[in-house]
């Protein structure tokens, strides 16, 4: 029998082709008067915005524009109480979705921010239960819709933190791949490296469990596979795919824990600026291979071997190793277009802030080895 384990999600999920076509009458339900947190482009939204208010719902706009930091989170619960919303909803990629879980969660909340957030707050639980909160996707990447935290960024400690609470979980994730069809080629580049690695991530770490290892057998192949389609032309097919795999990719790591590639993703996205999807889609075959060479757990090894034999399949290798495989990916995945570390501004001393920082973020906690400060300096100086 397994051990032990819980598994906690969004109250519901809404998946495949035409789902959005739902939206404005689900969220209707859950209140009239709502926030619609959106992308810098608001245009791009507009149609969700007539299908509520054709619903009879009052709507707030909120542009987000960039990767959230404390300031933008205040000015959308300002924004949000000024209003006096009963819902707020996202559409949009990873950075847009947190944002909205963020606010969701704060709008009600007596007590400042930073007493919430981890590592440079209290860390404390939320004092009051959240607004209903609706996420939409339209990258497949972070699989924020299905998640109970918000990366935000604190530039006087330049670090990107969690706000974390198992309130935050997301009334209804709607999850249409449609909404992710035709994205710029190096957004669905970095965004699905991200989801492929937040399959892989959890089936290695330490507190990977039977549901979420059901979860990412099936995704890991599927994902290598669909990315590698939507590099050599437009597919909807892959698009659902991805979709898919970013989806089970927040479902496993809710449930199970990450590792050292978003351990140190935190820190250097918070020191330098850096794309998140990018850093991870960088990091992730040289965390691969350092940790291989780091496990003592033979069941851990096995996992990590079974990566290999993934990626492997999915480039058409010759039989091989961790090793090769790992770098195939590197390979072909700067050869679509994702930069070195230093091409993405991150320089030597970032990477030895960052490689001390690591040690206090959550994801590094689940890590399948102990990685010493020094290793994790290696790892990064591999990838460039």
């Amino acid at each position: 029998m397994p051990n032990p384990f819980a598994f906690a999600t969004a109250t519901e999920i809404l998946f495949g082709r035409g789902q959005a076509g739902a939206a404005p009458s689900r969220i209707a339900a859950l209140g009239r008067r709502l926030l619609l947190v959106h992308g810098g482009t608001p245009a791009r939204s507009d149609w969700l915005r007539r299908g509520l208010a054709a619903a009879g719902c009052e709507v707030t706009g909120f542009p987000v524009a960039t990767e959230p930091d404390m300031a933008m989170i205040e000015a959308g619960i300002a924004a949000a109480r000024s209003a006096a919303v009963q819902t707020v909803v996202a559409i949009g990629g990873g950075a847009v979705i947190d944002a909205g879980k963020a606010i969701a969660a704060l709008v009600p909340a007596k007590r400042p921010m930073l007493d919430h957030l981890e590592v440079v707050g209290q860390g404390l639980p939320l004092d009051q239960a959240t607004l209903p909160f609706i996420a939409m996707p339209t990258t497949a990447g972070t699989g924020a819709e299905v998640t109970r935290n918000a990366v935000i960024g604190v530039p006087g400690h330049r670090r990107k933190v969690s706000l974390r609470d198992a309130r935050m979980l997301p009334r209804l994730a709607i999850v249409d791949p449609a909404l992710t069809d035709h994205c710029p080629r190096a957004v669905t580049l970095a965004s699905g490296l991200d989801a492929v690695t937040q399959v892989i991530e959890p089936y290695i770490c330490t507190r990977a469990n039977p549901m979420t290892d059901a979860l990412c057998r099936d995704a890991i192949p599927r994902g290598l596979a669909a990315l590698r389609r939507l590099m050599e032309d437009e597919d909807a097919q892959a698009r659902d795919e991805m979709s898919w795999v970013s989806l089970c990719g927040g479902l496993a790591l809710a449930n199970a824990g990450l590792g050292a590639v978003h351990g140190l993703a935190g820190p250097l996205g918070g020191l330098t600026g850096a794309a998140h999807g990018a850093i991870c889609g960088i990091l992730l075959p040289h965390a691969l291979i350092v940790n291989r060479a780091a496990v003592t757990d033979q069941e851990a090894a096995g996992r990590l071997d079974q990566i290999g034999a993934w990626i492997g399949d999915a480039f058409d290798l010759p039989a091989g190793g961790l090793e090769d495989a790992a770098r195939a990916l590197a390979d072909w995945s700067h050869a679509c277009g994702l930069p070195s570390l230093t091409g993405l501004g991150v320089d030597t001393e970032a990477q030895q802030a960052a490689a001390k920082a690591a040690a206090s973020s959550s994801s590094m906690k689940a890590n399948p080895a102990a990685l010493s400060p020094a290793s994790l300096e290696e790892l990064m100086r591999a990838a460039g």
